[in-house]
């Protein structure tokens, strides 16, 4: 049983550094340190984006939950 857990667990933070690569970078390096190149302009996250967005986030859940049930076990 804890090989499953620990196989699953490899595998989801497979998916999730995968989700976390596919998402669209939007800012610039300067942005990142403080700098602001679009002005007021506020991204929203539309269609593909948003659903890896979404999907990231309940990977990023799911390895939570599976994580706990390996600690617990």
């Amino acid at each position: 049983m804890k090989n499953i857990i620990s196989i699953s667990q490899l595998v989801i933070s497979v998916i999730i550094i995968v989700l976390v690569l596919l998402q669209e970078r939007g800012s610039g390096m300067g942005e990142s340190f403080g700098g602001s190149e679009g002005g007021g302009f506020s991204q929203q996250r539309r269609g593909l984006e948003k659903t890896i967005f979404y999907a990231t986030i309940i990977a990023l859940v799911i390895f939570g939950g599976v994580s706990l049930t390996n600690l617990l076990l």
